[in-house]
C-alpha cells in the first residue's frame, strides 16, 4: 500500500499542474498588465510530524531568490513564480525511551502560482498552489546509527497570504502549507512528514 500512495503522488501533481495551466492560459488571453522581475526574501519553516514518539521540533530560518511575473487586469492577476528555495525544521524522536533530534534541511525548486485580487491600489490578496521539486536533502542527527527518512522527490502545498505594491517593489506575506507528504517513515517507524512555511519576500518589478 505504501507504494501504491508514493506512485499516484507524481500522478496527483501532474493533473493540478495541468488544471492550474488551463486557467492561467485563460487569464493570459485577457491581461492587460505585464510585469517581471527578481525576487528574494527569508522564511520561517517547520516540519509537521504525525507519528506515534515523533513531534516537531524548532523551527528553521530559510531563504529563497529568483523570479516572478505579474499578468493580468486592474483588480484580478496571476504572479507565477520560480525560486530556488533553502527550507527545513527539526523532528523529535522518543521511541525506545531515548530522545533523537533531526535536524532536516531542504534544497529545492518551488513554483507557487498565485491567483490574487487588488482590494486597493497598493494591497493585494492571493492565494494558487506550490509545486516543489527537491534538489538534495541533508539531515543531521545526535544518534548517527539510526536509517534516515527517504524524502519524496516532489510535492504539492498551497500558498495564501497577502502583498503591498510600492512604487515597483511588491512585498509579499503568505503561509505555505501541504496537500502531500514528504516522507513516510523515519528509522523504520511510520509517519506523516510535512513542510510549513511563513514567507516574507521582496520582488523588483523592472518593466
Amino acid at each position: 500500500m505504501k507504494i501504491f500512495r508514493l506512485m499516484q503522488e507524481p500522478n496527483t501533481i501532474v493533473k493540478t499542474g495541468i488544471v492550474v495551466l488551463m486557467v492561467s492560459i485563460s487569464l493570459l488571453a485577457n491581461a492587460q498588465e505585464f510585469s517581471i522581475g527578481p525576487k528574494l526574501g527569508i522564511s520561517q519553516g517547520d516540519i509537521r510530524v504525525n507519528g506515534e514518539g515523533f513531534s516537531s521540533g524548532d523551527s528553521r530560518l530559510g531563504y529563497h531568490l529568483g523570479l516572478f511575473a505579474r499578468l493580468g487586469g486592474s483588480k484580478i492577476f496571476i504572479q507565477p513564480e520560480i525560486l530556488y528555495t533553502n527550507t527545513g525544521g527539526e523532528i523529535q524522536n522518543s521511541q525506545n525511551q531515548g530522545n533523537t533530534t533531526y535536524s532536516v534541511s531542504f534544497n529545492r525548486i518551488d513554483t507557487p502560482i498565485m491567483f490574487g485580487f487588488k482590494v486597493a491600489d497598493f494591497f493585494r490578496v492571493q492565494a494558487g498552489p506550490a509545486f516543489s521539486f527537491l534538489i538534495n536533502s541533508e539531515v543531521e542527527t545526535d544518534n548517527p546509527g539510526v536509517p534516515l527518512p527517504n524524502y519524496n522527490r516532489s510535492t504539492l502545498g498551497y500558498q495564501a497570504g497577502i502583498g503591498v505594491d510600492i512604487a515597483n517593489m511588491i512585498l509579499d506575506l503568505k503561509y505555505e502549507g501541504p496537500f502531500s507528504r514528504q516522507a513516510e517513515s523515519i528509522a523504520g517507524f511510520p509517519t506523516d512528514q510535512r513542510q510549513n512555511q511563513l514567507i516574507l519576500s521582496l520582488g523588483i518589478r523592472l518593466f
